[in-house]
C-alpha cells in the first residue's frame, strides 16, 4: 500500500514517462502535441487517459452543463461511429448521461483494459502499449472529425 504522496509520485512518474515516449510522435496533421493533456479545440470534449490500480481507460468526454446539448454532441459522435470504430480499430463503449466521480454529468465513449495498475512499474509498457496506439488513432479520427463539430460550437 502507498501513501497518498507516493502514490502521486508513481502516477507523476508514469505521465512523465509517457509524455517523454510519446514526444516525438507527431500528430496526424504533422504538428507536435501534448498527448497526455490532448486538446481537441472544443469545449467541453476531452480525450482522457486514466490508470489505477484495476485497469487503464482511455475515452472521449463530453462534458457540456447542458445535458441537452452534451446530448447533441454524443448524436454527433454516433453519427461519425464507423468512421471512429476503423480508426481505432475496435468497437468501444458508449454512456449517455453517467455521473462521474464528482457529482457531474458526462457521456463518454471508450474503452479499457482491465488487470494492470499504474502502480506497478512492470505493468508500464502494457499500460503504455494500450495507450498509445489509441490516442494516436483518435488523433487521427479527430483531424477530420473535428469539422463535423463545427455547428455545435
Amino acid at each position: 500500500m502507498y501513501s497518498k504522496d507516493e502514490a502521486s509520485q508513481l502516477k507523476q512518474e508514469f505521465w512523465t514517462a509517457f509524455g517523454q515516449y510519446m514526444s516525438p510522435v507527431l500528430s496526424a496533421e504533422g504538428s507536435r502535441v501534448n498527448w497526455v493533456n490532448y486538446k481537441t479545440g472544443l469545449k467541453h470534449v476531452y480525450f482522457r487517459m486514466q490508470a489505477d490500480k484495476h485497469r487503464a481507460t482511455i475515452a472521449i468526454e463530453l462534458a457540456h452543463p447542458d445535458a441537452g446539448i452534451q446530448e447533441l454532441f454524443f448524436e454527433q459522435f454516433k453519427e461519425l461511429k464507423n468512421i471512429l470504430n476503423a480508426a481505432v480499430g475496435e468497437a468501444w463503449e458508449w454512456q449517455l448521461h453517467m455521473t462521474d466521480d464528482y457529482g457531474k454529468t458526462t457521456s463518454r465513449i471508450y474503452t479499457k483494459m482491465d488487470g494492470v495498475s499504474i502502480f506497478n512499474k512492470a505493468d508500464w509498457p502494457a499500460l503504455i502499449s494500450f495507450f498509445k496506439p489509441r490516442i494516436i488513432a483518435l488523433d487521427d479520427f479527430w483531424s477530420d472529425a473535428k469539422y463535423a463539430f463545427d455547428a455545435l460550437k
